[in-house]
């Protein structure tokens, strides 16, 4: 009977009615915000906020170059954040351009070719073998109809379908429906499409992913709270410094002039700056060792990991099925079994277990091409009620006919002994144990007839196949480098227990006892979240797992307080990707969503690549806590400087343009040497971070303040010592040598809590490091000593003795701080 009589499809008058209802089917997710309202969000943030009033005030005091390169900052910064919009639209265009662009369709009587696009509810689709799903449908026929669901369920096996309604395979994926964005692998289907766009289930991943929110990094969160009390604090100082000098009886252009110059000097805008320049030079580092960062600020996340969830398929595993075991049976050779598989193989297929077949084959010098070369009789095609297929071929002069299916079925189909079908399914239970998929594979060498229906045929057992899908590479031990870093990792797959229990024993992720920790998506389904929360604490493996309960895990991870990773390569992924501190997707084998969802790309799939970069990530901001701590250090002589003066009514000290450059001298100090430190030698010995904890710690902040209270006393001390003998100017220009000085020195005494300043192998040997600090010093040394330069910046030439008695002040201010960690040292 023609397609058209039995299936009339939509009159054109249904399909506008349906379309008008529905809409297109794609994913027309669209952003609310507008650009404006992005803009005005964007440059209400503290940090922003600061850079742009530092760069006012630069224009303001006449130094327009200071402030362009503060607006280069902004603009650098303002691009970041719209690119992470761009991102998001990129991951819902992504979606969309998953359907299938033409499908074949009834629809009033005729059998048509459409754009996707133009499917509606009750439209009647012809699915064939190789062709993507446009839809979600309902199955009306079906000739052999198998589907890959992986990139939605994480399974990576053919999921065999059923006409409706006959049930689920497995919780929530019917085997008498067949889903948008999977692709058909087998067989040929009639079908009716029960939901389009944003209501399929494609669709409500990209719903998911829309809905997930941009949230800060913990140290964003923590720069913006140290930037805002710093703010503060300088409003403050300005008001009283403004006050007290005009009350002591100076005017107001030099109360006002003191008030600009300790804003200025308390205002510490290299904190924004250290943290776009430390990110995006680790950016670029990371790229180089194939992890792309697609949002920056995810740099300095990954050293504050604590859990990393992954998922089994295309992570853990190389999302591809292996045959991993022929075992013969009945007197068969392991010759004769491997010929039998493949001549019970399609000759081009689309199933990733006969790919396998074919390619165990080549690799144990099997003729593939001669055995397929054969003229084939017969063939009886796949079912999903029979489970099994069988070729009949004109084979060495007779008629052979060569099956497999599942062990079930084809041993019905064998004259087994009582022994022989006890050794059978003792082998198929062992098999199936260890997380194999097995097939039984039979012949009949010398057939009598072909029969008309398959289950007539007299068959003998040649043994069983046994497929995986095998772990990736270095795994294994990139989890145990995990386990020494204090990070956990959770699998998460939509596999079944006995599958996820083999390949987490596989790749060593728990031990002892916590090896057989699992939940199932059933058990989750059951479980609040106050519940769920409790027990993640003991929990290694998740199977069975929807989509949506990837997501549900990750956000009660989050809960406890965990800073979670999440990785993943399928579609399925993307929502808990999207919900995670920090989502990985894999470059390579990763799907288009999953990669656009991700803050970080694999490019070369390497799991082991994740443990790099979580070193990396400590390093960033182990290097960034050094940069902040030096700021507050130097930034203290500088701001009670700025105050004594006036209130002990001396001489102007620091004028705006001697503020301007000190800051010129710490920008590329702070922002240069400091991202080149070295890691620490523990760094994937300590545990993570606690997530709460402030990157300006107690333990920091008394070192910060004894450290700039003694190069304060320094420099200070000497401007108050020499200003009776040599003038304001030669004062002055006495106390920015030493604050210069000391400024130098400090970078190689902080550049590690335990180290020599100079040990070996330290930044005490950065070429970089060493051209920087020798052009501050040759800067210093013209602006003291020539006459031009001095008088353009309001100083005084020194002569060599009160260089030199500058130099041994700054030494003294900052080194007495390596006798501190000489004795941690020896205390151990």
């Amino acid at each position: 009977m023609e397609l058209t009589e039995k299936y009339c499809g939509l009159s054109d008058g249904e399909v506008r009615e349906r379309r008008e209802r529905y809409g297109e089917n794609s994913l027309a997710l669209k952003r609310e915000d507008s650009a404006l309202r992005v803009l005005l969000k964007f440059f209400s943030e503290p940090v922003f906020l600061l850079l742009i009033g530092a760069a006012g005030l630069y224009f303001f005091l006449g130094e327009p170059r200071d402030g362009a390169v503060m607006l280069v900052f902004v603009a650098f910064m303002g691009a970041i954040n719209f690119y992470q919009e761009w991102k998001t639209d990129r991951t819902l265009a992504a979606l969309k351009s998953l359907s299938s662009p033409k499908v074949t369709a009834v629809r009033g009587g005729e059998v048509v070719t459409l754009p996707s696009e133009e499917l509606v509810p009750g439209d009647i689709i012809i699915v064939s073998e190789g062709e993507r799903i446009a839809a979600d449908c309902e199955l009306l026929e079906n000739d052999g109809f198998g589907a890959d669901e992986s990139a939605l369920t994480g399974e990576s096996e053919i999921v065999w379908k059923v006409c409706a309604p006959h049930g689920e395979a497995g919780r929530g994926w019917r085997t008498d429906h067949c889903y948008a964005g999977t692709n058909a692998v087998a067989g040929r289907a009639v079908a009716r499409v029960t939901a389009t766009g944003a209501r399929t289930e494609y669709g409500k991943i990209g719903t998911d992913v829309a809905q997930a929110p941009d949230r800060p990094t913990p140290l964003e969160k923590q720069t913006r709270r140290l930037v805002r009390d710093c703010s503060v604090f300088s409003v403050m100082m300005l008001v009283f410094i403004v006050a007290a000098t005009y009350y002591r009886g100076s005017g107001i252009i030099e109360a006002a002039l003191s008030g600009i110059t300790i804003a200025m000097a308390t205002i510490p805008e290299e904190f924004p700056v250290v943290l776009t320049v430390f990110l995006a030079l680790g950016a670029w580092r990371l790229a180089k060792r194939n992890s792309l960062i697609r949002r920056i600020p995810s740099v300095e996340t990954l050293g504050a990991v604590t859990v990393l969830c992954v998922d089994k398929t295309g992570t853990l595993t190389e999302n591809r099925m292996s045959l991993k075991e022929l075992t013969p049976l009945c007197g068969a050779t392991p010759k004769k079994l491997t010929e039998v598989t493949v001549l019970a193989s399609e000759t081009n297929p689309y199933d990733p277990m006969e790919r396998a077949i074919l390619d165990e084959a080549a690799k144990k010098k099997v003729d593939v091409k001669r055995l397929q070369g054969q003229r084939l009789l017969h063939e009886y095609p796949f079912s999903s009620e029979s489970r099994m297929m069988c070729h009949v071929w004109a084979y060495r002069g007779k008629v052979m006919a060569a099956a497999k299916g599942s062990p079930e079925n084809i041993f019905r189909l064998c004259s087994l002994t009582p022994d022989e079908r006890e050794q059978a399914e003792r082998e198929q239970l062992r098999l199936a144990e260890s997380g194999c998929r097995v097939l039984a594979v039979a012949y009949n060498d010398d057939m009598r007839g072909i029969p008309e229906r398959m289950e007539a045929c007299k068959l003998r057992l040649a043994g069983l196949a046994a497929f995986v899908d095998p772990p990736r590479e270095n795994v294994a031990e990139s989890i145990r480098a995990c386990g020494g870093a204090g990070v956990r990792v959770v699998m998460i797959t939509g596999d079944n227990s006995v599958t996820a229990h083999r390949i987490a024993h596989d790749v060593g992720l728990g031990c002892g006892e916590r090896e057989h920790v699992m939940i199932t998506g059933e058990e989750l389904e059951k479980m609040d979240d106050g519940e769920l929360a409790k027990k993640l604490g003991d929990v290694t493996i998740f199977s069975r797992i929807m989509p949506r309960e990837k997501m549900r895990i990750v956000k009660a991870l989050r809960s406890r307080g965990e800073v979670v990773a999440m990785t993943g390569d399928g579609v399925n992924d993307a929502p808990a990707l999207k919900y995670a501190d920090i989502g990985i997707a894999m470059g390579g084998r990763g799907t288009e969503v999953a990669r656009e969802a991700a803050d970080m790309v694999l490019l070369d799939d390497d799991f082991s690549t994740i443990v790099s970069t979580i070193r990396d990530g400590r390093r960033i901001y182990d290097n960034i806590r050094k940069a902040m701590e030096y700021i507050l250090v130097i930034h203290i002589p500088i701001a009670l400087s700025a105050l004594a003066a006036p209130l002990l009514a001396l001489p102007v000290l620091l004028a705006p343009i001697h503020v301007v450059l000190l800051e010129l001298i710490i920008d590329p100090t702070c922002s240069i040497i400091f991202e080149r430190q070295p890691e620490e030698r523990d760094i994937m010995e300590r545990p993570p971070r606690p997530v709460g904890a402030p990157i300006i710690t107690r333990g920091l902040l008394g070192k910060a303040i004894a450290q700039g209270l003694a190069i304060f006393a320094a420099a200070f001390g000497s401007y108050y010592i020499t200003l009776p003998y040599g003038g304001a100017e030669h004062a002055r220009t006495f106390f920015l040598t030493v604050l210069v000085l000391a400024n130098l020195f400090l970078v190689y005494v902080n550049r590690s809590d335990r180290d020599f300043a100079f040990a070996k192998g330290s930044a005490a040997v950065d070429k970089v490091a060493w051209f920087v600090n020798f052009g501050i010093l040759l800067c210093l040394i013209v602006m003291s000593t020539l006459p031009q330069a001095a008088a353009a910046t309001k100083l005084q030439p020194l002569s060599p003795a009160d260089f030199a008695l500058a130099l041994l002040a700054a030494a003294v201010a900052t080194f007495w701080w390596e006798g501190i960690k000489w004795f941690r040292r020896t205390r151990g």
